[in-house]
């Protein structure tokens, strides 16, 4: 639930990797894309490059365009002259179509995540020039007329309440909120929405399993909850401190595979570390703080993430820790480094899994070691031997530990 909704990009990026084509990998297998230096392309652009362009919105936020318009049109704004944020379920398709209606509104839609932002860019194919896409922790700051939010019903509540104070906070004195929510026996956006004090309309949908919400700012809240959150944890002889917020794996909490990523793992003086995928950076930082002469380059596609890493590496005093906003799984001095870690989410079919995959490569010196903790070790056996060496597995209560050296 939320500006991007990670089950959509996944599905689609499934399927914009499968229709990659495959090559001879230096075993003489199969595999996705060409390992030789200088001729490989990224497979996470060809993804973005190969996705399909037009969906249509999914029915929350078809739901909420259709209330936003009509708000528009009542009140005479044919002409736009207006701000409007947006958040999207999917590729920013509200966003579009009322930039797209209203020329001279200026109209922005919020992502948390580089991926589905830049899916929802490449969709635009003649973008209005009043639309903007943009990736950040925070909603970009306002004062706005309009904010159009949909949500899923299976979304992560806690986000989804920050991503409403973030909506009602940027509204204008007079402006207002349109909420949707795919489930037409709703109670709890609803809610959630009455906690801001103003009055709540409700705009039920004639065909469609959806519900959505008017709320006008008439003042400013009394109450601002933060959803943020700071935890310490240990790695070794070291208290860490890592912050969180809603969005960001793991939020409140050090997640179970990072612990056992982080145990899994010495390091000799100098080693050059890969996070990909970062998350709140437990695993960047605790691997950090052992020994300044590491040095830790994290990465991930989400803002929020990046953001709580950076937080966490200037708590804890981690120059030795860089951090980078990252979609194509890019880094500084490709081919340099030692250690490549990951903890890949386990939707797509193991197709995000092969794109952390594909850039661990891209990452590691020839003889690097690549490290994944998963509890899904199949596909990780039966593939990796394909285009890297001495691929192991080891069990660590319910996760497995797979080991591979780049070739």
């Amino acid at each position: 639930m939320g500006p991007a909704d990670p089950e959509e990009n996944a599905e689609g990026l499934a399927d914009a990797v499968n229709a990659a084509p495959a090559v001879k990998g230096p075993s003489g297998h199969s595999v996705r894309n060409e390992r030789r230096p200088g001729a490989r392309r990224s497979i996470w652009r060809y993804a973005l490059s190969t996705m399909p362009i037009a969906l249509p919105a999914r029915p929350a936020e078809a739901h909420s365009l259709d209330i936003a318009r009509a708000l528009l049109v009542a009140d005479g704004h044919a002409a736009g002259g207006i701000k409007v944020i947006c958040t999207t379920t999917g590729r920013g398709q509200a966003a579009f179509e009322l930039a797209e209606a209203h020329p001279a509104a200026e109209v922005t839609v919020w992502f948390l995540d580089l991926f589905p932002q830049a899916a929802a860019v490449a969709a635009w194919e003649s973008p209005p020039p009043g639309l903007h896409a943009v990736c950040a922790a925070d909603m970009p700051t306002g004062p706005y007329d309009l904010a159009v939010v949909p949500l899923s019903k299976n979304g992560e509540a806690e986000l989804s309440r920050d991503i409403l104070q973030s909506a009602f906070l940027q509204l204008a004195i007079g402006g207002r909120l349109v909420a949707a929510i795919d489930n037409a026996h709703d109670n709890w956006l609803r809610e959630q929405l009455a906690e801001t004090g103003e009055t709540v309309r409700v705009r039920p949908a004639a065909a469609s399993d959806t519900v959505a919400y008017i709320v006008e700012k008439t003042r400013e809240p009394s109450k601002i909850r933060d959803f943020s959150c700071e935890f310490v944890f240990r790695d070794r002889e070291r208290l860490l401190t890592a912050v969180t917020r809603p969005g960001v794996f793991a939020h409140r909490r050090i997640d179970p595979g990072a612990r056992h990523l982080l145990n899994a793992v010495d390091l000799a003086a100098d080693t050059r570390v890969v996070d990909i995928g970062c998350g709140s950076g437990c695993v960047a930082m605790g691997l950090a703080a052992r020994d300044k002469s590491v040095h830790v380059h994290a990465f991930d596609a989400a803002a929020r993430a990046v953001e709580c890493t950076r937080r966490g590496a200037t708590v804890n005093g981690l120059d030795n820790l860089t951090v980078a906003l990252e979609c194509e799984g890019n880094v500084p001095e490709p081919g340099s480094y030692d250690l490549a870690l990951a903890n890949p989410p386990y939707y797509a079919d193991f197709r995000i899994a092969e794109l952390f995959v594909d850039a661990a490569y891209r990452a590691l010196a020839p003889g690097g070691t690549l490290l994944i903790v998963t509890k899904q070790p199949t596909w990780y056996v039966e593939n990796l031997p394909n285009a890297w060496n001495g691929v192991a597995r080891e069990s660590v209560k319910t996760y497995h530990l797979i080991e591979a050296v780049r070739a």
